[in-house]
Order: structure tokens, then C-alpha cells, then sequence
């Protein structure tokens, strides 16, 4: 990759080089005939625990990390949640937990509802499958007839998953879950081990598969340490970026956003499309009217059911000088784990017509992000709330970028979404007291506070709950004439402008948000193409 910047004028300007702008820059720079720019805030990829698994915890709170906080949530106990987020190449999949999870079909069958059917599952999917390739080998049947073979990310399973995964997958088995051959099918209610973006054990990451490539190419450049302060216009048209110390990059076709669910909106807003009153308020001169940039902010939120583990099995103490040399020299052992090794998609009432928890399993106490490392053995099922009612929003603090926004999930503010995580806990309950983990389980671990009454657990939820990573929703799009986007991803109200990432997706979905940004940015690659020639 190059760092080329004598040039300021490109075809297209992309902001951000994460899950998403690494996808675009790369598909958009296919063509010859264009100049593309990804500029992005952090540095480079060259940290070596970004590319060791089980390490990602180590990345937070550095240099590769946004390292954002919350807004005190009155139902969590007047906390402040950390928020990591990508602060380098690849962006969060560079640092997150390489779970490659498409979600429910019902979840894109909403997005067709408010976007049009051509973001509808079955027109969507083949998104996915051009992104992928499935490096888990003929053996495995199941997963080479569900993904793409060709693509630039390696999707495989877990390479050396711990042995008391095994346990969960037999207390799933006799629970009278859904087995299923490979998670990533249409209705993935049930059971499996987790697919991971990883190739021969290591991370792969949007960096590695597009973005590496890519950047030999003479007509990309890739822009890092540079921090994108507005937008530049010539009347309603977006006509590029001022960068820092004034640098302006000239985009002759458009700018993509691609700087995430907080970023995005964070930049509209700095430069003039938002809620009017807001702007005011904030003493930003109002450009386009649009208030919905911010709104509509969702989030998974996950609480921590833990247990000791009697036996040394598990992932605690896991970073030997044995298992290092393991995994450098072969690409094998516990540092090959993602963490969360095996998920359960379930209902919190039979009812429901799809899930709405998923149960994560991890072969490690995995509490308060792993910042502190475990000091003694112990398991996690992870109980994530798949479809929040509750809605937050990201607002300006001010008018200097370099100022983090105002983020306020609204976690549980709506009161049903308590009781679907108290009945997803009441399960992933069930599923330690089986047979299967009587080895491996020795009683409670805080903060998990053990069986005790919905009161009590309530309490325990809302003191201790923490993010599963995964916003979305702040520059939803939509065929209705207050989506922020449209359906071809460009931003109402202003011409030569998309944005490209989490930030569009009318719902948050029922798995995790890496995969669906990916397919969105394959998808919005073909459809700014097809502009340009129109």
C-alpha cells in the first residue's frame, strides 16, 4: 500500500478505512480509469496482536482504538459504558472478535420492507457470498455449499477450539436445540460452533483481504494519520474533505463516509445535515435539514453468566511462551481462539417467530471487556439481547471534531428488553447445570451473582451489562422521505455524498454487525458504479 498524497483530486474520496472502506476502496479502485483516496484517522495494521486471536483484548485501549464512553445510563445504573472502535486499517476488524455472523433472513426481509426488496435476503445474500472465501476444506461440506468460495475474507472454523466448547455444544444438544451443520444458514435458530474471519489461524481482517491487494494498485491511494474534519461544498454538492491543517482533497464523482455508526453521523453533523434545532443549538450553520442523523442508535447489549472451572482447561493464563511458539510456528493452539468459540440463537418466549438472544460461549471469564486478565479458570455464556426496543442517538458536544460526540444507547429503556435478557440468562442457566459441564463448573463468579430471583437478577443485569460492539442505525436509510440515506446509500437533502457502513441499517440484525457491513459495502461498490454510468 501506498501513502502517495502529491495528488488532491481524486474520482472518489473515501473516509475511513474499516470494515467497510477497505471493501470500497479496493472494489471502486478496480477500475483503471479512476482515482480513489481512502483516508483514514489511525495508523497502520502492524501491531502484532492484531493478528493473534485470543489477543484482541490487548488492542483496546490503545492507539488502535477510539476508546469512546457512553452517556450515564439511568438504567444501567447511572454507568458510563466503554465503547471500543477500529482506530487503524481494517478498523474494528482489526481489533474485534472475528465472528462472521450474517443473522436471521427475517432481519434483511425488514430492510427490504423499509429500503425496497433489493436489500431483501434472498437479493442481499450473494453480497455475502462475493465477500467470502470459505477456507474450511472439503471436509466440511455444510460451509462450502453456504459461502462464497472467491472472495477476499477467509471464513473458517475454529481452528483449535478448547475442550469444554465441546461441553456447550453437548448442553445445547441435550437442551433440544437445533443443531446445525453451519451457523450462516437463513434460519440459524440453533446451535454450532462460531465461523471466524481467520486464515491458517490468524486474523484476516478487511485490511488483509482487500485492502492488501489493493493497494499496489498506481490509482489507490491510501491516506493514514489523517483526520477528516468536514465536508467541502460547492453549493448543495459535496466537492471533497478538509483534512487536518486545512488540506482539502478534491472529490471529482463523490465522498463516502465510511467512518462507522458514531464517525458518520459525528462528520454530517459537523458539516451542516442534521436535526436544524440541533445544529442551532450547537452554533453549526444548518446545510440540509435531516433529522434523523444520529437517531435511531441501537446497540447489543450483553450480560456475563460465568462460572468457575475446577480444572486448569481454559483460557486463563493461556499467553505461555509454549503457546506463543505454538502459534507462530504453526498456526495452532489456544491464541488461535476467537474467545467466543460456540453460539446458541434462541427465543426468550416460544412464540417469537426468530430469535431474539444469542448465547455466546467463551472458555474464559470474559468480564469487563477482558481489559484485566482473568486470574483464575473459569467459563462465560455471554447472553446478548439480538432485537433492542430501545433506540439511543449520538449528538454533537461541540463543534471541534477532535471532540467526541455524545453517545447515549438508552439501554433498557424500554422495559421488555430487561425481560428478554432475564429469560436469555435463565437459559444459558440451564445450559451449565447440564451434564455435559459438571466437569468444568464449580459454582458463580462475579459479577454473575448466581440463581437468584428476577429481581435480584434484574439488579445484577443493570450493574453490570456491558456492549456487545455493535451500533448501527444513525444514518438509517430507507425509501421514506426522513431516512438520512436512500435506498442507493446517498444522503438526502446533498449531492455527490453516500455513506457506506453500520450506520445505514434500518434494524440492527440478529447476529453480529461484521459480515452485514461487508455485504453493504460490496453492494454499494456495484451501486456506485452503476451511477457513473448512468
Amino acid at each position: 500500500m501506498s501513502s502517495r498524497q502529491a495528488t488532491t483530486e481524486y474520482d472518489y474520496i473515501v473516509v475511513g478505512a474499516g470494515s467497510a472502506g477497505c471493501v470500497l476502496a479496493a472494489r471502486l479502485s478496480e477500475d483503471p480509469t479512476v482515482r480513489v483516496a481512502l483516508v483514514e484517522s489511525g495508523g497502520r495494521d502492524r501491531k502484532t496482536e492484531i493478528r493473534i486471536p485470543a489477543a484482541f483484548p490487548k488492542l483496546f485501549k490503545t492507539a488502535y482504538d477510539w476508546d469512546f464512553s457512553t452517556a450515564k445510563q439511568p438504567e444501567l445504573g447511572g454507568r458510563e459504558l466503554y465503547w471500543p472502535r477500529g482506530h487503524t486499517l481494517g478498523g474494528c476488524s482489526s481489533i474485534n472478535a472475528m465472528m462472521w455472523v450474517r443473522g436471521h433472513r427475517d432481519d434483511y426481509d425488514a430492510w427490504g420492507e423499509a429500503a425496497g426488496p433489493e436489500w431483501s435476503h434472498d437479493e442481499f445474500v450473494r453480497y455475502f457470498r462475493r465477500a467470502e472465501r470459505w477456507t474450511g476444506g472439503a471436509a466440511d461440506p455444510a460451509g462450502a455449499s453456504v459461502y462464497g468460495t472467491e472472495g477476499p475474507l477467509s471464513i473458517s472454523p475454529p481452528r483449535d477450539p478448547n475442550r469444554t466448547t465441546a461441553a456447550f455444544l453437548d448442553a445445547c444438544r441435550a437442551a433440544g436445540l437445533q443443531e446445525l451443520a453451519e451457523l450462516n444458514v437463513p434460519d440459524p435458530s440453533g446451535f454450532a460452533p462460531t465461523p471466524v474471519n481467520q486464515r491458517g489461524g490468524r486474523r484476516w481482517s478487511t485490511a488483509d483481504g482487500y485492502l492488501r491487494p489493493a493497494g499496489r494498485r498506481r490509482n489507490l491511494d491510501v491516506i493514514t494519520d489523517a483526520r477528516v474534519r468536514r465536508l467541502a461544498f460547492e453549493g448543495t454538492r459535496v466537492t471533497g474533505v478538509v483534512a487536518d491543517a486545512g488540506k482539502v482533497l478534491s472529490a471529482r464523482r463523490e465522498v463516502i463516509l465510511s467512518a462507522g455508526a458514531i464517525g458518520s453521523p459525528h462528520l454530517l453533523m459537523l458539516s451542516g445535515i442534521g436535526d436544524p434545532e440541533h445544529l442551532r443549538e450547537t452554533g453549526i450553520d444548518v446545510r440540509a435539514a435531516s433529522p434523523d442523523v444520529g437517531r435511531h442508535l441501537q446497540d447489543h447489549l450483553s450480560t456475563a453468566v460465568t462460572m468457575r472451572c475446577p480444572l486448569p482447561v481454559t483460557l486463563t493464563g493461556a499467553d505461555t511462551l509454549a503457546n506463543v511458539g505454538r502459534f507462530l510456528l504453526s498456526g495452532r493452539g489456544p491464541l488461535t481462539s476467537n474467545v467466543g468459540e460456540a453460539v446458541a440463537f434462541v427465543r426468550s418466549t416460544p412464540e417469537l417467530a426468530a430469535p431474539d438472544v444469542e448465547l455466546i460461549y467463551a472458555p474464559v471469564p470474559f468480564v469487563k471487556h477482558g481489559l484485566t486478565p482473568p486470574d483464575e479458570h473459569g467459563v462465560t455464556i455471554g447472553v446478548i439481547l439480538l432485537q433492542p426496543a430501545s433506540e439511543g442517538r449520538i449528538t454533537l458536544t461541540d463543534t471541534n471534531v477532535s471532540t467526541a460526540p455524545h453517545i447515549d444507547p438508552a439501554y433498557l429503556t424500554d422495559a421488555t428488553d430487561l425481560r428478554r435478557l432475564i429469560a436469555g440468562v435463565r437459559q444459558a442457566e440451564a445450559l451449565f447445570a447440564d451434564r455435559a459441564f459438571a466437569p468444568y463448573t464449580a459454582g458463580p463468579m462475579a459479577p454473575y451473582p448466581g440463581e437468584v430471583d428476577d429481581e435480584e437478577l434484574g439488579q445484577a443485569i443493570r450493574e453490570s451489562s456491558e456492549t456487545l460492539y455493535h451500533p448501527v442505525g444513525t444514518c438509517r436509510m430507507g425509501t421514506d422521505d426522513a431516512s438520512v440515506t436512500d435506498p442507493r446509500l446517498r444522503v438526502r437533502g446533498v449531492e455527490g455524498l453516500r455513506v457506506v457502513d453500520a450506520s445505514v441499517m434500518p434494524r440492527i440484525t440478529r447476529g453480529h454487525t461484521q459480515a452485514p457491513t461487508v455485504a453493504i459495502a460490496e453492494k454499494a461498490a456495484e451501486l456506485i458504479r452503476e451511477d457513473a454510468r448512468a
